[in-house]
């Protein structure tokens, strides 16, 4: 049995990354095509500057893996904004608005990033998020936070993956 999922429309598309959503882009999340530049010698990937506006201040900078059909999900920050970049495989991300006082709560969007789709993914604090790696290799996400992590007090809520209240599903849906 399989969990009722929203049912996602194209809201942005930005050079073949796509984001599907079940009303608009959640507000506060952005999204944008990441420059590559190729030479004969290899490829070099802008992911983010401290000029670019969706620049709010530096916490840390970390990297986070995840194995080939696993779903680390659901978990959000009432401080922090993550910006994720995924360097290595694919994965299929989900963020749900379950702010209250949010012109977007209840939304659902969906995106795909990695090497296939390089991109850059804002998300703002509140905003309920996870991923589930697609490649058959393990994914690299390189998160760039607005926050220093705080090993007593952790900004970390989280929800499970499956049994929630979210209406989002993960299974794959071939055809």
């Amino acid at each position: 049995m399989t969990k009722k999922s929203a049912t996602l429309k194209t809201v942005l598309s930005d050079e073949g990354l796509t984001v599907r959503s079940s009303g608009a882009l959640i507000d506060g999340v952005a999204v944008r095509r990441a420059k590559v530049i190729p030479d004969e010698r290899g490829r070099l990937g802008e992911i983010f500057r401290a000029d670019d506006p969706w620049f709010e201040k530096f916490g840390q900078v970390y990297f986070t893996t995840t194995y080939p059909g696993v779903v680390k999900a659901w978990h959000y920050h009432k401080k922090q904004t993550d910006h994720f970049y995924v360097i290595k495989g694919m994965v299929k991300i989900a963020l749900y608005d379950q702010r209250e006082d949010s012109p977007t709560h209840g939304i659902v969007n969906e995106l795909y990033l990695g090497e296939h789709c390089p991109g850059l993914l804002r998300i703002p604090p509140g905003v309920m998020h996870g991923w589930m790696c697609l490649s058959h290799t393990e994914a690299y996400i390189i998160n760039v936070v607005s926050e220093t992590y705080n090993y007593d007090d952790p900004d970390e809520f989280r929800a499970d993956p499956h049994e929630n209240s979210i209406p989002y599903d993960w299974t794959r849906k071939d055809g």
